[in-house]
């Protein structure tokens, strides 16, 4: 991998899909307690198992001197778009332009039936890891663009299953931020995998920071599944395994999860998790019931294995 050239790029790059559970409103926050290295130039390798939306990546990418740069996530459909974004741009625009085109031509009862109609085509192709699908790539954000809040969601089956959402005239193909996600990502390593194996690629010389999918605070607030498998009590556990493990390389670490004290101020499960390490709580706009009423600033935590 060659040096990230984050110093050419003016532009500031957005995610370019919605993500539930997306970190671009705590950036400002999550600054504050980036180890101060990384303005050093001192990070030789920035490390994120479960990369998603991609928030975080693109500030570290924009904002510092990053030298290498790992993403991983178990998401074959993601991946897959990170990578058309990366080395086949020109063909995502063209498709994505012309999608937008013919979808805002529609009324909405159209618009529908097209949505639904990408929905079947997306969900009956299978992805190759080891090819580049533009067209999939292209539907992936076109459903993200159109579907009913912008969320990702799949069944058991692994079937993409949103409902349409009700935008007369979404932008679907925004091709600026495309462009300069693409040139973020020319040197950037992008794996599909579960993210134990993200330790392959941790050195005492990494920043690595894991936004896995966070632990239901109650009931109503586990809606959303980003793969079949649900990511369970016994998984958060093997992953603060993998942190403790990881911190012996002297890696810095950092890790963000829902805070439990928000239903039960006696659920120490992180508190107990990651005992001995830096267990900070910060204020975050998030949905903790079904009811939109609801949504409201909760507690989220930031655990770090080094003093911000």
């Amino acid at each position: 991998m060659g040096l990230v050239l984050n110093k050419d790029i003016s532009y500031e790059v957005k995610p370019f899909v919605k993500w539930a559970g997306g970190k671009g409103q705590l950036l400002s926050t999550f600054r504050k307690f980036y180890p101060h290295m990384l303005s050093t130039g001192k990070i030789n390798r920035y490390v994120e198992p479960f990369v998603g939306g991609g928030a975080v990546l693109f500030d570290m990418l924009h904002s510092f001197p990053v030298k290498e740069a790992v993403i991983i996530d178990i998401n074959k459909d993601l991946i897959n778009t990170y990578r058309v974004i990366r080395n086949k741009l020109d063909q995502l625009i063209s498709l994505l332009t012309e999608m937008e085109h013919e979808y805002h031509a529609l009324d909405i009862d159209a618009q529908k039936e097209k949505y639904y109609s990408v929905r079947e085509t997306f969900n009956s192709s299978k992805i190759d890891t080891n090819l580049l699908d533009v067209e999939k790539a292209a539907n992936f954000i076109f459903l993200n663009k159109t579907c009913f809040n912008g969320l990702y969601r799949v069944n058991m089956s692994g079937d993409f299953n949103v409902p349409a959402g009700n935008y007369r005239n979404p932008a679907i193909c925004d091709t600026q931020n495309l462009t300069a996600a693409s040139a973020l990502l020319k040197n950037i390593e992008i794996v599909c995998a579960d993210f134990k194996q993200s330790s392959s690629y941790v050195d005492s010389g990494a920043f690595v920071y894991f936004d896995p999918p966070y632990r239901p605070l109650n009931t109503t607030s586990s809606f959303t599944s980003y793969s079949p498998q649900s990511f369970t009590d016994e998984d958060q556990i093997a992953l603060a395994n993998l942190y403790r493990d990881l911190h012996e390389t002297g890696a810095l670490l950092m890790l963000s999860n829902s805070d439990p004290h928000n239903i039960d101020t006696n659920d120490d499960f992180f508190d107990n998790l990651y005992y001995g390490f830096n267990i900070n709580r910060i204020q975050a706009n998030r949905v903790i019931n079904s009811k939109a009423s609801k949504r409201g600033t909760v507690s989220e935590i930031l655990v770090t294995n080094y003093k911000k």
